[in-house]
């Protein structure tokens, strides 16, 4: 039986919640792997937090929506910038994926585009950099950069990388930007053969540590984060990124939450979300730095790709999908048991999952949530739905333990299983 504080949590969520999303509005850019039989209930998840995590509704739920808006506005201008006339853009791409926009005619062209346009010029037009930020477009978006498939042909853009980066080191014409965003795809595909250009990299943060070029350090910055664990350099590497990043903390104090300019405030809160181990016990002011982005209305999409997936909560360090396998049932009446397995990125909630698995298999894994200030409420799965009257509601587990987070909070781990069971209370 759910506890009293959770009752009333839920009870609160149905009572000032209106329906918001049905069956089949999202899709996904990714295919499930090992795909089992399926089944799921009804509409959609609820969103259940417990009393600690609730914001008030004052400040809480204003702060939410202000949140929201702004995330789908920066959204559809990104979007509208497409030109379906001109070579795609898998920074948009990327950006899309980690908000979690993975529906809807400019994504599916963007991603088709994307592997024709590797497939065509990767080998010979592209620079390492380009490169591997195709290999991180094509990750985020469920697709596995080793085997791009388009016009009946297939290529593999991890050797093509290594290639290209190899050529580039030996005359000299890598830059520090670039040579960090190869370190992070090749990382992000576990590939860690290249362990002079991290010490290389390392070292020239070192030298430069106050540089004015911040977009270079905030992305040496998340591709040495990545190499951290891969690599025996790890002093060095610490000293770098503390250096950096504390440089950043400084430059935001002087400047009233800006770090380097507004076009460079995207990586740069990518960079310091992702490191705070080597500025602790340090500490950033969030708040901060993030009103300097809501202040600003941004228009350039580059500008916006950066900046959406740290106002989300992710950063280029996420790109790199997980299997989550998502599992609905019903032993109440009518019983059913369905199951799946979801590809999704890193650092997905639990309601991204189900719109996954939603969009793989609309007939099984249709819900509903409505809406609260507290988040998401699921209130059917697979048509069925919770009922006040018969003290029914739909509660997730992992392990068969209850969750602590609501489906619009929980960011279920790599091969967690996921259960949605109808339950009574």
């Amino acid at each position: 039986m759910p506890s009293m504080a959770y009752s009333i949590a839920v009870l609160l969520a149905l009572a000032s919640a209106t329906v918001t999303q049905g069956c089949g509005e999202c899709q996904s850019s990714c295919s499930g792997t090992a795909d089992r039989p399926v089944t799921l209930q009804g509409d959609e998840w609820m969103m259940h937090r417990a009393p600690g995590d609730l914001p008030s509704v004052a400040e809480g739920c204003q702060a939410t929506v202000t949140h929201h808006h702004l995330v789908q506005k920066l959204l559809h201008r990104m979007e509208k910038s497409v030109k379906f006339d001109e070579a795609p853009n898998p920074s948009v791409l990327l950006a899309m994926n980690l908000a979690g926009a993975t529906h809807g005619y400019v994504h599916n062209w963007l991603l088709q585009e994307i592997k024709r346009d590797a497939v065509e010029r990767a080998q010979t037009d592209f620079t390492s950099g380009q490169v591997a930020l195709y290999i991180l477009a094509l990750l985020s978006s469920c697709q596995d950069p080793r085997c791009v498939h388009a016009m009946g042909k297939t290529i593999n853009l991890i050797p093509i990388l290594k290639q290209k980066m190899n050529e580039e080191i030996s005359k000299n014409e890598i830059t520090l930007y670039r040579e960090s965003l190869d370190i992070l795809a090749l990382c992000l595909v576990k590939e860690y053969d290249n362990q002079d250009a991290v010490k290389a990299v390392a070292e020239e943060l070192l030298k430069h540590k106050s540089s004015p070029d911040v977009d270079s350090r905030a992305m040496a910055v998340l591709a040495l984060v990545c190499a951290y664990n891969h690599t025996g350099k790890q002093h060095l590497i610490h000293d770098a990124l503390k250096a950096v990043t504390n440089d950043f903390l400084d430059k935001q104090e002087e400047h009233n939450g800006m770090i380097g300019n507004i076009y460079s405030m995207g990586l740069a809160l990518q960079a310091l979300e992702t490191s705070s181990e080597f500025y602790a016990p340090r500490k950033w002011d969030r708040a901060q730095a993030f009103s300097v982005v809501y202040n600003h209305d941004y228009q350039q999409p580059m500008a916006i790709a950066q900046v959406l997936p740290p106002l989300v909560g992710k950063s280029y360090l996420n790109a790199a999908p997980i299997t989550v396998q998502f599992s609905i049932t019903n032993t109440l009446k009518n019983y059913f048991h369905y199951s799946t397995s979801v590809c999704v990125p890193d650092k997905s909630t639990l309601l991204q999952v189900m719109k996954v698995a939603r969009n793989e298999k609309p007939d099984i894994f249709c819900f509903k949530t409505k809406k609260t200030c507290w988040g998401p409420f699921v209130t059917s799965i697979h048509g069925l739905a919770g009922n006040e009257t018969e003290r029914t509601y739909w509660q997730f587990f992992s392990c068969w333990s209850p969750l602590q987070e609501g489906v619009g909070t929980y960011k279920p781990k790599n091969w967690e299983h996921i259960q949605a069971i109808f339950s009574t209370y």
